[in-house]
């Protein structure tokens, strides 16, 4: 088993992704084809799930576009993700955070972490 985990690794190129976690807004550009031409679309909304591990591993982000919720699938290592700009960071107790799909409006607020600096003394 540990040998078919280093030769996926090796063979799968890693993107310089940054630390993000479920219930922070992040703004994904994504490459997308069509014909022969090629641009990067972006798609910002709530991360609400990272699931799998390695060469597999995955995150679903949420918007809502139009009154409709809108749920996207990235793979970590597809060759079609560009970036991921972090926007804000969310302070959520849960790892998987479905809850938001059947919130509307103000109860679907993801409360702000906010990152105090230190005085000296």
């Amino acid at each position: 088993m540990d040998s078919l985990k280093f030769v996926e690794n090796d063979l799968n190129e890693t993107h310089e992704l940054p630390g993000f976690k479920s219930g922070d807004t992040v703004a994904v550009s994504y490459k997308i084809k069509e014909g022969n031409k090629e641009r990067i679309q972006v798609f910002q909304g709530t991360v609400i799930q990272r699931r799998g591990t390695g060469v597999n591993e995955t995150f679903t982000v949420r918007k809502v576009s139009g009154g409709m919720g809108v749920e996207r699938v990235f793979p970590i290592t597809s060759p079609f993700l560009d970036s991921i700009r972090i926007i804000k960071s969310g302070s959520v107790r849960r790892a998987r955070i479905f809850y938001l799909r059947e919130r509307t409006g103000k109860a679907a607020r993801i409360k702000e972490k906010i990152f105090v600096k230190p005085t000296k003394k």
